[in-house]
């Protein structure tokens, strides 16, 4: 059997004995032996100590992490990060934290940062769930972007959707009040899952009257993986809430 592929920068530690983060067994991804390229492996030896957060079960000091004061937002699961550099680069006033746990996004999402001589992004390779219930500073966020998890579109496999109730109320702590959260899928009943479990939450309001679904929001570019969607005829369900 081929040896899994760690989801850790060269150089970040993995979660050891003796911390005292809850271990979760059910996860929202799997990590599977990826290839990166020669570029994205030098990327995460050479770019991640600038560009990188290892994961610390204490809580981190975003403004110095930053070295100023500014709002912050979030992206969980950028994948190759090709909306999360558009939206770094669009918004130099705002201080933006990427969370992923697979090296060739995270390679190439260095890469681009560093091109684009980003200083307002940071990366974290890591479970966001751990992050944010450890890492993150509660109410510290005013943006949060979820866009395209897997949708685990087995019945059986539903339990690791990543929006479920307990999820919301992590992000209901780390998103500060009046905040937003964006999410996208190309899966209709895991949009209708969306729904359901975030409407019902008491801490977020859906923002869009009617169906409860928002146009395409422009400052979401269309990444390969939506224009393949496209050809293929897959529709595309935006939702955003406000955090009351």
């Amino acid at each position: 059997m081929r040896k899994q592929e760690s989801s850790l920068p060269a150089g970040t530690q993995s979660q050891t004995a003796g911390t005292d983060t809850p271990r979760r067994t059910v996860r929202s991804y799997v990590l599977r032996a990826g290839r990166s390229t020669a570029a994205q492996q030098r990327a995460l030896v050479e770019l991640w100590p600038r560009y990188g957060v290892e994961f610390t079960p204490q809580a981190l000091d975003l403004d110095q992490l930053f070295a100023r004061r500014a709002p912050r937002m979030i992206e969980i699961g950028f994948g190759a990060g090709e909306a999360l550099l558009a939206f770094a680069r669009a918004h130099p006033g705002m201080d933006c934290i990427g969370i992923e746990v697979h090296r060739s996004g995270v390679g190439h999402l260095l890469l681009g940062a560093h091109e684009a001589e980003l200083t307002n992004l940071r990366i974290i390779c890591h479970d966001a769930v751990e992050v944010l219930q450890r890492q993150i500073p509660p109410a510290s966020i005013a943006l949060v972007h979820i866009f395209f998890p897997d949708p685990w579109h087995k019945k059986r496999h539903h339990k690791r959707r990543l929006i479920q109730p307990a999820f919301m109320d992590v992000l209901a702590t780390a998103i500060a009040p009046a905040g937003t959260l964006r999410l996208a899928t190309d899966w209709e009943h895991y949009a209708q899952h969306m729904r359901e479990v975030i409407d019902a939450h008491p801490e977020f309001r859906n923002i869009s009257p009617g169906t409860g679904f928002m146009p395409r929001n422009e400052e979401r570019p269309l990444t390969r993986f939506e224009r393949r969607g496209q050809r293929l005829g897959h529709d595309v369900w935006d939702l955003e809430y406000f955090r009351r």
